[in-house]
């Protein structure tokens, strides 16, 4: 039942990467998840205090993160509010149209757009969908690195440390 779980553990943290570059998956929810079915099935003793409370802090710095890194490139590059709701919504279209590529050309098509719609000129519009696409990368890097992160600490906890 052990080796049951541990895979599906696995799966878990495998998703979480997959959820990436497919927004409509949580992903940090999913590590979550893993590290629940291991508490609650496997060794609840074995996830320390010191690994939940390190995960509620990363999780923060995560989200934290992924709208930071967003914004940056998204008002450095001189994006108007429209232009930034059109890129989550050509995020979460962009998912179901052409994945994975979706998530890049639709949001980068869509802020083309409304930029475009709002008077902006051609290549200062084409500056903005490239910034609003350096930003969704930003962020994906960061979100990335947290999660890896969140996975070896809960690995060396559990594994290392019990």
């Amino acid at each position: 039942m052990e080796i049951l779980i541990w895979t599906v553990i696995a799966a878990l943290f495998i998703l979480s990467f997959i959820g990436l570059l497919f927004p409509i998956i949580p992903s940090v929810l999913l590590i979550w998840g893993a590290v629940a079915l291991y508490a609650f099935l496997i060794d609840g003793g074995a996830v320390s205090w010191w690994t939940w409370v390190s995960f509620a802090m990363l999780t923060i710095v995560l989200f934290i993160a992924d709208y930071a890194a967003s914004m940056f490139f998204v008002k450095k590059y001189g994006s108007s509010t429209y232009g930034m709701t059109a890129a989550t919504v050509g995020l979460i279209v962009g998912t179901f149209i052409i994945p994975p590529f979706g998530i890049f050309i639709v949001p980068f098509a869509l802020v083309m757009l409304t930029e475009v719609a709002q008077k902006k000129p051609a290549k200062e519009a084409a500056k903005v969908a490239v910034g609003t696409l350096f930003g969704f990368l930003a962020s994906t890097f960061a979100k990335g690195l947290i999660q890896a992160l969140l996975i070896a600490l809960f690995l060396a906890d559990v594994l290392l440390f019990n």
